[in-house]
């Protein structure tokens, strides 16, 4: 006669079945929002803006009015109109929605009022893996993705600063001004944020300051 299986046996697929069911609950609680999320409308921002200022702000369709503003990490009196590839900035923010994501990045100014900025100079940042979510870690790349979800910061995204105040930091490495994409030196390009990946659509927090590159 065989003996009965033991207790033991069914852990296995307990386990399987509570880390599938985890995996789902994550997965909607990621995809949900995004299909479900509607664009709430423009930044308010114009789009031809003058000179080379180191802040601008402006009242989106949303009600929120967003400051962007950026200055040379050494400390340099800022020159926006004579980039070089390597300069680097530290880029702060207010009044911005933290329940949405956002990219920091230098991008074309698109040509018409509505039009979604890029492509950007070094393209997006990167989603993958790495742990670090830490609201002051520096680490100054091409582009920086700020976004407040837990789950996003641990793909790499940085958190903001203070929630109520929207207010976020970025660190921007600026790129060599031109490269498959993209040729700042033929196109008017700014330092952009936009709603990241999960509200690619939605124009509301596209704010910008006018940059250009050294000869």
């Amino acid at each position: 006669m065989s003996s009965p299986p033991r207790p033991f046996a069914r852990v296995p697929a307990w386990v399987g079945g509570i880390t599938l069911t985890v995996v789902v609950l994550i997965t909607a609680w990621i995809v949900v929002p995004i299909v479900t999320g509607s664009p709430a409308g423009s930044s308010g921002q114009e789009l031809d803006v003058a000179g080379y200022p180191s802040s601008v702000s402006a009242t989106g369709d949303d009600g929120r009015t967003r400051t962007l503003a950026a200055v040379f990490a050494e400390g340099d009196s800022a020159d926006f109109s004579a980039l070089g590839a390597g300069d680097r900035l530290i880029v702060s923010g207010s009044g911005f929605d933290p329940s949405k994501g956002i990219y920091v990045a230098v991008c074309k100014v698109p040509d018409s009022v509505g039009g979604k900025p890029g492509p950007c100079l070094g393209g997006v940042p990167s989603t993958e893996e790495d742990g670090d979510s830490t609201a002051g870690a520096i680490g100054y790349a091409a582009s920086n993705w700020v976004n407040d979800d837990w789950a996003w910061r641990l793909f790499g995204a940085r958190s903001f600063d203070d929630r109520s105040e929207g207010t976020f930091t970025a660190y921007i490495e600026i790129p060599a001004s031109a490269d498959e994409n993209v040729d700042c030196t033929e196109v008017r390009c700014g330092l952009y944020t936009r709603n990241d990946h999960t509200a690619l659509e939605d124009r509301v927090q596209d704010l910008y300051v006018p940059v250009a590159f050294a000869e």
